[in-house]
């Protein structure tokens, strides 16, 4: 049994959003990717760098105008319908402008922050009596002073600085006010709920659709009571993204001239989550800690597909041995090929294809294709070229014999380590279905009358008709594998055996396609020769 190494890994990444990127945190643990909007960058010492932000005094972001510029990710905007900041930097909803009167039954509340050595205050303010708005506190920077103080809250209006009245202040006044505090701030504040919805972003990157599961976005509303307010004051809008049975890929939906995108596929297979970072080795080294994560979790999926399929009285109860999202080749109009994702489960007789991840019994037995094991051949496995090559696809191809001749697929995967896994499983599944199925039995015609080709694992093949009685059967030929010295066929309906005996080579009508009776000797011959030990 694999032993795996789970990674824990967090950084700075780029999010595809609505055709724009959108800078995230993403932290990745044992079984989730989880990715915050708006992360702020962490400095030497741990805190947040505000030293080259414009605008940036002591942690106190001003901005002129009673109005904020966009802070976080691209194509966010405050504000909602009904609601606009004017021209002159007020702030209205519908025609009554903000006062401190709009929220009467909210207490007024004196909070002492105390400033950290560096990073100040680390609030940012809008309005001012130019703006016929009191001074409103518009955002707090995690980890700093007023983060820490769990007291104060975006919308809170500030009335007073140590004292010194604010109620009638400008904006300039308030900052000057703030910057000049000193080390220990009192603060007089009050809550103004109506306008806590025009300073909180929408949450885009928590209604990233995944898996089915609707997305649940964070109150934008703050807190409902009319007391002190809890602190929640800083609600990441983030998304948590679980691994299992996700699908990790790179260059398959689009393209990544710069090698640093990351795909990842959700397990219903409608959606997927496109990551930039910020070179080359960083996205291997980040798809490398994710693609070990997915795998770290394939024996809990089987674990529960087969406990699954165990209580099911249908005859699919099969165990499954293997199972894993795959990129199958496809044929498009015109003649051009793409990949497209595809789910591949092996169970002990056959190959399952599905667009997405069976979790349900109903879906289970509902595949798009199904292949025995025992009639599929692996005809390659290596680089996509005739030489391996930097940065060439890895594939394996396969090939079933069907009535209607031979069905080749081919199927890449992302990695050796997928490869090597898919590669062996295909091989070992299809020596022990040969095991367990044993023997297949064909009507056809050998000499103009009615024969049965009998084919065992271990005994070989027998050629019978039946006999005078009822249920009577007559045994014509008898030969083990080993005597086989011929065999093909005309990839139409006649099979060729020769085992060198005086009947010569013998012509069998099977009616319909030779090939599916061709496959299931190769299968047979093949795991004899595996046990036997004549093949590595």
């Amino acid at each position: 049994m694999a032993v795996w190494t789970r990674a824990d890994k967090n950084g700075l990444l780029d999010l595809l959003l609505r055709d724009r990127w959108i800078r995230v945190l993403a932290e990745l643990t044992r079984e989730t990717l989880t990715l915050t909007a708006d992360a702020e960058i962490i400095g030497p010492g741990g805190g947040v760098d505000l030293s080259s932000s414009p605008g940036v005094w002591n942690g106190l972001v001003a901005h002129d105008n009673g109005t904020n510029s966009e802070i976080g990710s691209p194509g966010s905007s405050y504000g909602s319908p009904g609601s606009s900041f004017s021209s002159s930097g007020a702030l209205r909803i519908g025609e009554t402008n903000i006062s401190l009167e709009s929220s009467g039954s909210e207490l007024v509340r004196k909070v002492r922050v105390v400033k950290q050595e560096s990073g100040g205050l680390g609030i940012s303010i809008k309005g001012g009596r130019e703006n016929r708005m009191p001074i409103l506190i518009s955002k707090i920077f995690p980890g700093l002073a007023a983060d820490q103080s769990r007291a104060l809250r975006v919308g809170d209006a500030i009335l007073s600085v140590n004292g010194n009245d604010l109620r009638e202040a400008t904006h300039d006044q308030a900052v000057q006010a703030l910057k000049k505090a000193g080390k220990e701030v009192t603060l007089e504040v009050k809550y103004i709920k109506e306008v806590t919805p025009l300073f909180k972003k929408p949450s885009l990157v928590a209604d990233l659709p995944w898996d089915g599961v609707r997305p649940q976005s964070p109150n934008l509303s703050g807190s409902e009571d009319s007391g002190s307010p809890k602190h929640s004051v800083n609600a990441k809008d983030k998304k948590v993204i679980p691994l299992k049975m996700g699908f990790i890929s790179r260059n398959l939906t689009m393209p990544d001239l710069e090698n640093r995108l990351i795909e990842l596929h959700s397990p219903d297979g409608r959606n997927t989550v496109v990551l930039r970072c910020k070179d080359s080795p960083s996205a291997h080294s980040w798809f490398t800690a994710i693609h070990t994560n997915i795998a770290a979790l394939l024996p809990q999926v089987l674990a529960q597909l087969n406990s699954m399929l165990g209580s099911s009285n249908t005859s699919c109860n099969r165990e499954v041995k293997h199972i894993g999202w795959l990129a199958e080749q496809v044929k498009l109009d015109g003649g051009r090929h793409q990949y497209r994702p595809v789910v591949m489960a092996l169970t002990e007789k056959d190959i399952l294809l599905y667009d997405s991840m069976p979790w349900s019994r109903e879906a289970w037995s509902a595949p798009c294709q199904t292949h025995p094991l025992l009639a599929t051949r692996l005809v390659h496995s290596g680089s996509a070229r005739s030489s391996p090559a930097l940065g060439s696809d890895l594939v394996f191809a396969t090939r079933t014999g069907t009535r209607q001749g031979i069905e080749a697929h081919l199927f890449r995967v992302e990695t050796h380590w997928d490869l090597s896994s898919w590669t062996r499983m295909l091989v070992q599944g299809c020596h022990s279905a040969a095991e367990l199925i044993k023997e297949v039995s064909i009507a056809c015609t050998l000499n103009g009358q009615d024969i049965r080709l009998m084919v065992h694992y271990e005994n070989g093949f027998t050629i019978t008709k039946e006999g005078a009685g009822p249920g009577s059967t007559t045994i014509l030929y008898r030969y083990p594998f080993e005597k086989l010295k011929m065999s093909g066929d005309d990839g139409i309906r006649s099979l060729f055996l020769d085992f060198g005996g005086p009947e010569g080579e013998m012509v069998l009508d099977l009616h319909s396609g030779p090939k599916p009776v061709v496959f299931v000797l190769h299968s047979f011959l093949s795991a004899k020769v595996t046990r036997m030990g004549l093949l590595a």
